[in-house]
């Protein structure tokens, strides 16, 4: 067999004890709730690997058919499915399946109303929201996906078309309700797996569009080496090759080093891996090999054309002899002569190849990832922009272009996190944003906090004087936060990798949205700024500027139920409740459930992202947990075959005592640290009266102290091997937890920054005790108070607000929330006929515990899409000056 790149492992024959045929429709039980439905009007079915789905052969499910009058009913323990084949093709009144548990009933050609979305192709000229295309969760308990014009793949692994008779239908039914996390598991089960990626792919990475030459490249890096702030990917952009040319087309394409700006290629890549960094090199492949390049005369001879005519070699990427020869000819011999680790695959010219229905992206996705991994030894990614669904498979993902606006910063996050409800989970964006708008020191500190709990941190930024992504591109106090920020993106890659493992082995992405674990609480879905960030942490990212009056942002986070931490501070929070919090530029809410465990990379191994020398184990209490360090050699595939080691760590708590139990390693210990400095931070404590270290049950001295300001116990720690066994016991007799309500100091604290004339601040400190215990009295201070502030104190003082969310969404949104449900705040809507004045009260009512409200449905309801709607989010403040006059 003849194959250009290694051929996929398919599984694409079904179980034949699943499968149910009638007339010219075929049904195929992959599981209790997904459902392959066919129909051909000759009644030839598919058997071939489609492009998503790889692997059709299931255990059989238990279920029960009949059919009666040419009416086929079946049942698993989920579904209850009737089709009537004497219809034909699948419509409306032939085709229906009720999800048992609810009730709920599709009815074949339903539009998906209640579908949570997936992700898109690209961000390229956004600034903020953009139309994502269905994903497979819905609060309606079903989705469906149409596979009926996708292409097969042959026996040799190329796509081909169906070749299907007009009229043939192929739809895969998931009627999962809102078990989100068993849909998502079972639809890896049939395209398969996340691959594991590399781990130095999570430390910092560089790209510029920029004419650097080999210097500049060599002098950027000493520059971040200089100041301690990591990277370990280099990205060259496109003016690493030829741009002016004789033959007569643009220079996006290319294959030939600039040798002006790149005299020595193989040493500057020499360089750079001596420097512990990878690198890339930029690649718009869509005007083929033209004559004036280096290899063209071996690529025109292996493609039938004579080189002395000069004729351009066209992009056909459908074309097995071009793609063989684009592959080997002008990649392979960079990757062996050169040193190039991996490509971006800047795709931005259509959808359309020489192949009807073929995507060239979603080939070019599939061919490099297979390509890069051909000799079985290095691990296989890409970078490139989501082809479509079964792009899972094929990571990282190239967000695009995006315009350098708060608008694209508050997007990003839902739009991360979303991407997870198709099973992609490794999104990268331009960190600082791309090009346009207006950069801002705010704007850019913001960008980068974020990056650093997004999958995939990269700065980067586009051809303009104007734009500098560097951290010291503003002034010395942008440069130390944002310097941390890289640092602690470094420091965090054991935890990190520990997700990615987690990722390919459970199918869990590292973002994800708040519904896949608690899909029956409102506010999961409608916070659409915060995320879970792996199995123990919620980041909510500050994504708008603050507020002039408040000189603080104000981001709103919602914890589930139980204890919470800040992953900095360690301060504790209540779950079950929305939280207003006040974030400093130097700030990022980020976090930490009760018995949370997160591996650090410590000391210099903190610049890399190599196994650490030095690892700390970041720890909070408030209940029992498990966690598994995985460690491998970070980039072969020898993890697939048993080349891994996992290291547990187990949190035992109790009122007055906390135990951390670090085990012996199991499994390929000889790839980890002979001797590794083992660390402790056991943070969101009260100072312990009693703490004591056990190496393989021997008590050992430990030098241990106790921060207040994070509320961390810090132990140095000892040198262990993979074999040893480490034990650290904190003890307080009356509890460990601090007791403290946060409210008073939120209160000063918004107070010294908000901007108000220093007299009546004075007047307002003076009164704290009263106003905390009282905040009803703060509309005594009504005239001395913008309506802002008295809300941003309301919301801190009385856990309760109205939030206008426009921004993080890219659409129309407001929630409400009264944590308490406290009587006498009220809310109101007024919606505004176009060209009138008038107003009048759409909906007003008692402030309820929470809800979300779109305006734009409210008004469609109201007065249709004639009518617009207003909302005051100082409702309350009014309110209060009313009770308090």
């Amino acid at each position: 067999m003849n194959t250009i790149i290694p051929l996929p492992e398919f599984h694409p024959l079904a179980n034949p004890q699943a499968v149910i045929v009638t007339r010219q429709a075929r049904f195929t039980l992959l599981t209790p709730r997904l459902v392959r439905m066919e129909y051909s009007p000759g009644g030839q079915f598919e058997d071939r690997p489609s492009q998503a789905f790889w692997h059709r052969q299931q255990p059989a499910p238990l279920f029960t058919s009949s059919e009666t009058d040419g009416v086929l009913v079946v049942e698993t323990e989920a579904l209850r499915l009737r089709y009537d084949s004497r219809a034909g093709a699948f419509s409306p009144a032939s085709l229906q399946i009720e999800l048992k548990e609810s009730g709920a009933l599709w009815r074949c050609g339903d539009a998906p109303r209640g579908n949570l979305r997936g992700t898109y192709r690209t961000l390229d000229n956004a600034s903020g929201r953009v139309e994502l295309e269905p994903g497979l969760l819905s609060t309606e308990g079903w989705s469906v996906v149409d596979d009926s014009g996708s292409l097969v793949f042959d026996e040799s692994g190329w796509l081909r078309q169906r070749e299907a008779a007009p009229g043939s239908q192929d739809l895969y039914f998931f009627g999962y309700g809102q078990d989100y996390e068993a849909c998502l598991r079972d639809y890896l089960r049939l395209t398969g797996s996340v691959p594991l990626i590399p781990r130095w792919a999570l430390g910092n990475w560089w790209s510029r569009y920029w004419e650097y030459t080999q210097q500049d490249v060599m002098d950027l890096v000493e520059a971040f080496d200089r100041r301690q702030v990591p990277l370990s990917v280099f990205i060259i952009d496109m003016d690493w090759h030829l741009v002016q040319n004789d033959s007569g087309v643009s220079g996006w394409t290319g294959y030939t080093w600039n040798r002006d700006f790149f005299p020595d290629p193989a040493g500057l890549v020499a360089w750079l891996h001596q420097k512990k960094l990878k690198t890339a090199l930029n690649l718009h492949p869509a005007d083929g090999v033209q004559p004036h390049e280096a290899d063209y005369a071996e690529m025109a001879a292996a493609l039938g054309i004579d080189p002395s005519t000069r004729q351009p070699v066209e992009f056909a990427i459908e074309n097995p002899d071009f793609a063989r020869a684009y592959l080997e000819i002008l990649h392979h011999r960079k990757e062996q002569r050169e040193g190039i680790d991996f490509w971006w695959m800047d795709w931005q010219q259509g959808t359309r190849s020489g192949m009807q229905g073929l995507d060239p992206l979603w080939w070019l996705n599939h061919l490099h990832f297979y390509d890069l991994g051909r000799d079985g030894r290095k691990r296989p990614f890409i970078f490139s922009r989501w082809g479509g669904l079964g792009n899972h498979r094929y990571p990282i993902g190239f967000s695009g272009d995006a315009e350098i606006t708060w608008e694209s910063l508050a997007y990003q996050p839902y739009f991360t996190a979303t991407a997870a409800n198709v099973a992609y989970g490794w999104w990268s964006h331009d960190i600082g944003g791309h090009f346009k708008g207006f950069p801002s020191a705010e704007l850019y500190t913001r960008w980068v906090q974020f990056g650093v709990f997004s999958p995939i941190f990269r700065l980067h930024s586009t051809k303009n004087a104007f734009i500098d992504q560097r951290p010291w591109g503003y002034d010395a106090r942008v440069e130390e936060i944002t310097s941390a920020a890289m640092r602690l993106r470094h420091r965090l890659v054991p935890y990190l990798y520990s997700m990615a493992w987690r990722n390919a082995s459970q199918g869990s992405a590292l973002v994800r949205p708040m519904y896949h674990t608690h899909p029956q609480h409102d506010e999961a879905y409608h916070l659409p700024h915060q995320y879970w960030f792996g199995s123990e942490l919620i980041a909510a990212p500050v994504t708008r500027p603050a507020d002039p009056e408040l000189g603080l942002a104000q981001p709103l986070v919602w914890l589930p139920e139980g204890n919470w931490f800040d992953f900095f501070s360690g301060r504790q929070y209540a779950g079950g409740k929305i939280h207003s919090l006040l974030a400093g530029l130097e700030e990022t809410p980020v976090f930490a459930r009760a018995g949370a465990v997160v591996p650090l990379a410590g000391g210099e191994s903190a610049l890399r992202t190599d196994l650490p020398a030095e690892l700390e184990w970041l720890v909070f209490p408030g209940a029992d947990n498990t966690f598994a360090l995985y460690e491998d050699d970070g980039e072969s595939t020898d993890y697939l075959r048993g080349e891994h080691a996992l290291t547990r760590a187990d949190v035992r708590w109790q009122a007055d005592e906390m135990r951390v139990t670090i085990s012996p390693a199991q499994g390929a210990v000889h790839l980890l640290p002979a001797a590794r400095r083992t660390r402790f931070t056991l943070r969101g404590l009260v100072e312990p009266e009693m703490v004591t270290l056990l190496v393989n049950g021997q008590p050992v001295t430990c030098d241990w102290q106790y921060r207040e300001a994070e509320r961390s116990l810090e132990v140095q720690g000892v040198n262990t091997s993979p074999a040893d066994e480490v034990s650290l016991t904190a003890r307080r007799a009356g509890g460990l937890l601090p007791r403290e309500d946060g409210r008073k100091a939120d209160f000063e604290r918004l107070l010294r920054a908000a901007r108000i004339r220093t007299d009546r601040k004075q007047t307002l400190a003076d009164q704290a005790e009263a106003i905390v215990e009282q905040p009803l009295r703060l509309g005594r201070y009504a005239s001395v108070l913008s309506e802002a502030q008295i809300a941003a104190f309301l919301e801190i003082l009385c856990e309760a607000g109205a939030r206008d969310l426009s921004l993080e969404c890219g659409e129309e949104k407001v929630v409400l929330w009264n944590n308490q449900g406290l009587p006498g705040f009220r809310y109101h809507f007024a919606h505004i006929p176009a060209g009138w004045m008038e107003s009048g009260v759409a909906e007003s009512g008692e402030l309820p515990r929470f809800r979300a409200i779109v305006p734009g449905e409210l008004a469609n309801r109201r007065g249709g899409p004639d009518w617009r709607l207003a909302v005051s989010l100082a409702d309350m403040a009014r309110f209060t000056r009313g009770q308090t006059q």
